[in-house]
């Protein structure tokens, strides 16, 4: 009923602009210049948290963006929902270019990650592979902050951006597969090393979900990045679910049936006359990886210079 209302208001009422105040208008052109007028760039945190995907960002996380976010996600500003989901799918988009993202394929962490100096196991030289759709993963709040809310914010900007990656040729969609396993402190006031501490294992994915992400190329994404440890503590939830997700699926079928076998080897044979050992017909299947990046809205602005260095 409360996200019904605000919708309801937010649509007949004349409103103020929620990022500097402008008169009569919910989003003024400077402000909305401040979400779209620069291209999304990679941001780093320092320190960088082990397993930090890569992320891109749309602009610093001060002045009219922060009070943008802030008036979307705890003052029920939805009118701002189309302007703030446009801006991810573009940070997405910019992420969707950088290298070694172009296809389907578990990559590894960005800098200082756990995945870093892992071998490529892409596809064969040669060989083309075509990108899988683009499978957007919000970060999950907790339930009570949802409820207290009246609305998910990530979520409700991921649908946004999801819908502006289609219409512009970009198969993608939402899966919310991310949920909260333990109640975690409020991160409010503490440091890198204790958020990392407060978040290690907070994460899981759902029944079922990792299925979801085998076929597509996946981005974690949310409104806001400051240390990069929720983020991080995501990606391993996604990583270790895809993980054993893949080692269930690969159990299944341990190796060619007898009859296959039998019937590989009663063909060619070699000039010894010996069967010629072939593989078998059901092999077990070949094992995937997900390819995993990131996009915000915001981070800190000191983690744009970083990342340019």
């Amino acid at each position: 009923m409360r996200r019904w209302w605000q919708d309801l208001t937010d649509l007949v009422l004349p409103a103020d602009c929620e990022g500097c105040e402008a008169p009569r208008t919910v989003l003024c052109p400077r402000c909305r210049r401040a979400l779209g007028g620069a291209a999304p760039r990679r941001v780093r945190p320092s320190p960088e948290p082990p397993g930090l995907p890569v992320v891109h960002a749309v602009a610093p996380y001060a002045r009219e963006v922060r009070s943008l976010l802030l008036a979307h996600k705890e003052r029920g500003a939805l009118a701002l929902t189309g302007a703030l989901g446009a801006a991810l799918a573009e940070a997405v988009r910019v992420g969707l270019g950088t290298p070694g993202f172009g296809a389907p394929g578990f990559e590894g962490a960005g800098h200082g990650g756990a995945g870093h100096g892992a071998p490529h196991l892409g596809p064969p030289h040669g060989a083309r592979r075509q990108p899988g759709p683009v499978i957007l993963v919000p970060l999950p709040s907790a339930r009570a902050a949802v409820r207290a809310r009246g609305h998910d914010p990530v979520r409700r900007m991921a649908l946004v951006a999801a819908g502006r990656l289609r219409r512009g040729g970009t198969p993608a969609r939402v899966a919310a597969v991310l949920r909260q396993r333990r109640p975690v402190l409020d991160q409010a006031g503490l440091d890198a090393r204790e958020r990392r501490e407060n978040l290690a294992g907070a994460l899981e994915v759902t029944a079922g979900g990792a299925r979801l992400l085998d076929a597509g190329r996946v981005v974690l994404v949310d409104d806001l990045m400051t240390t990069g440890a929720t983020l991080a503590e995501a990606a391993r939830a996604l990583r270790e679910a895809s993980g054993s997700h893949r080692r269930e699926r690969t159990a299944v079928y341990p190796g060619g049936t007898r009859e296959g076998r039998g019937k590989r080897e009663t063909g060619a044979r070699s000039e010894s006359g010996n069967p010629v050992q072939c593989a078998p017909e059901k092999a077990a299947p070949k094992a995937t990886r997900v390819a995993l990046r990131a996009a915000v809205i915001a981070a800190p602005p000191d983690s744009f210079e970083i990342a340019r260095n």
